[in-house]
């Protein structure tokens, strides 16, 4: 099928681009928390962002530089061409040397992200001179896609005396969260833009954002939960991210019960399965989400390439 892109205006019909990727929900490692991913300040530039549509004016595909992730975000139509992904790439590349030299939206190399079965897009991305990281012999890079039924073990440990689980007090905690996002992740990427963005979205369910207090009053620890009625395989699901506990407060067990209460959460709204997207080479995730039932269900090869 014939398509044409185009650029975006200001403000992108972003429901529509999550339809598209559930129309082909194995091509994605992030569909039910898209929204959170398309809340990022990557689309305050339009520029980042390109669609290609059919000569009927049907979206087939749709392409995003999400700075703050590093990433290449890509969703195709299954009634599009296989071409259009490796255009779509080819659009994103021109796009990352364009951005080289911008303080804010520039990156000296950029990643993708996809299922080491998909084959063909491993293909692409190898001829447009991405590289796979897990073969690089300094710091290889890869990740998993884990996978549980929602109704899952049960944590028996009860948190530390003086913390406490509850769901984060919206905009007027979005400031603490992104200090503690930032520190967890040593990365500023977070900002307080994205966050209430993410509060807004229509997808965002306030149970499902949950923080850890300290018995200082601050926040040690965050998870928030997607619920998606027809996720992966048409099937209700529920996606952990992100999840995170401050450096001086692990150990003490408040990932796994964050993660706990999140997947509780989720199968309360009607999620069959749970999922986490996490490195490879992160052993102490690894841990926590084993000892929470996940189990891998995906092996996922990251692309570089260097600008």
């Amino acid at each position: 099928m014939h398509a044409s892109s185009q650029p975006v205006g200001a403000n992108p019909d972003l429901e529509l681009m999550q339809a598209l990727a559930h129309c082909a929900p194995e091509q994605h490692l992030h569909l039910i928390d898209l929204p959170y991913r398309l809340s990022s300040w990557a689309l305050d530039r339009a520029e980042n962002l390109r669609l290609w549509r059919g000569a009927d004016g049907q979206l087939l595909a749709w392409a995003v530089l999400q700075a703050p992730f590093w990433a290449i975000d890509v969703a195709l139509h299954p009634a599009a061409d296989a071409a259009l992904y490796s255009e779509a790439l080819t659009w994103a590349v021109a796009r990352a040397r364009a951005l080289a030299d911008d303080p804010d939206y520039g990156r000296p190399c950029w990643f993708v992200s996809v299922p080491a079965e998909q084959s063909e897009r491993r293909a692409a991305l190898e001829a447009q001179g991405f590289a796979d990281q897990a073969q690089v012999p300094v710091d290889p890079w890869s990740k998993v896609l884990l996978t549980r039924p929602a109704r899952g073990p049960v944590w028996e440990r009860s948190l530390p005396p003086g913390y406490r689980l509850r769901a984060l007090g919206g905009r007027a905690e979005a400031g603490a969260y992104v200090a503690l996002h930032r520190a967890v992740f040593q990365s500023t990427s977070m900002t307080v833009g994205w966050r209430e963005r993410t509060l807004a979205r229509a997808q965002y369910r306030p149970e499902l954002d949950l923080v850890i207090e300290a018995p200082d009053g601050s926040l040690a620890g965050f998870c928030i939960g997607w619920f998606d009625p027809a996720g992966f395989g048409g099937l209700p699901s529920g996606q952990i991210e992100p999840l995170g506990v401050a450096a001086g407060q692990r150990g003490l067990g408040l990932g796994r019960g964050l993660l706990e209460a999140c997947c509780a959460r989720l199968a309360d709204a009607g999620a069959e399965h749970i999922y986490v997207e996490t490195d490879r080479q992160r052993e102490a995730a690894l841990g926590v989400y084993g000892a929470a039932g996940l189990r891998i269900l995906h092996d996922v090869c990251v692309y570089r390439l260097d600008l």
